[in-house]
Order: C-alpha cells, then structure tokens, then sequence
C-alpha cells in the first residue's frame, strides 16, 4: 500500500491515491499497451515513443506497487513485463477513459481506433448504474468517509 503524500489536502481520498499510482501520461499508457498485448521494453517505447529514462522509471515504478511483475521470457534470454491481478483490474478505468476521449477528444468525423471484443464488435458504452437500474452521476451520488 503506498503511503499518504504529505502534501495531499486530502489523504484519505482514493483518487489521490490512485492518481499517484498511475495519473501521469506514461503510467496509463504503458497499463493501456499491456493490456494491449506488450511485454518487452522496446515494445513499450515503439508503441509509445516514452524516452528510455522515462520508460524505465514508469516501470520501476509500476512493479513497485504491484500493477506490474517481470518475468523471464519463454525464450529465456529476456525479461517481459505482465499485468498482475491489480494492474488488470484496471480495464474498466482504460475503458471509461477510451470512451470519454472517443466523445469528446476528437471531432465528429475524425479517425480514431475503437475497441472490439473477441467477434470484432465494438464494446458498448460502460454506463453506470445504482442497484434500482437508475443510471448514476456526479448529481445522483455523494462522497461518504468510511471512519
């Protein structure tokens, strides 16, 4: 578990948490590439054209709060990078993020890649819901501290 930072106004809030983990550019790309089907430093760099230093620390780091663990190939001769249990846990944030950029981060009519499942249809719009069915958002919900 990664220790509150000093400086948050709010320690207690999991968005701050999480924003520390993985809330710069490289963290999510690198956890989006993964997901993707990368595995070896330079596919990560190919894929993102993160600078090496970059690169490396971003990895470091990842392993280091358990979104990622390194193993040897099957070749044997090189080490690959996997998502553990946590980092694939991160699929629906990916997901939420690709759809919000999908609406609102490219014009109408401009080119972009989708997501497909296994049959090659896109995945359809993650849409929160409450336990009545009725969709939830920023108006139908409240932040409550657990202690």
């Amino acid at each position: 578990m990664l220790a509150p930072d000093p400086g948050w106004t709010d320690a207690d809030c999991p968005v701050a948490r999480t924003l520390d983990l993985v809330g710069d550019r490289w963290s999510l790309l690198v956890v989006r590439d993964a997901m993707d089907g990368a595995r070896s430093f330079t596919e990560f760099q190919r894929r993102t054209g993160i600078a090496r230093n970059i690169l490396s620390d971003r990895l470091r780091k990842l392993i280091a709060h358990g979104l990622l663990a390194q193993r040897t190939a099957a070749s044997g001769r090189r080490q690959e990078y996997v998502l553990t249990d946590a980092g694939r846990a991160l699929f629906p944030v990916i997901l939420t993020l690709r759809q919000w950029g999908e609406r609102h981060a490219f014009a109408p009519d401009e080119p972009h890649s989708t997501l497909v499942d296994e049959h090659g249809v896109p995945v359809p719009e993650v849409v929160l819901t409450g336990r009545n069915g009725a969709p939830l958002d920023s108006d139908t919900t409240q932040v409550r501290k657990t202690r």
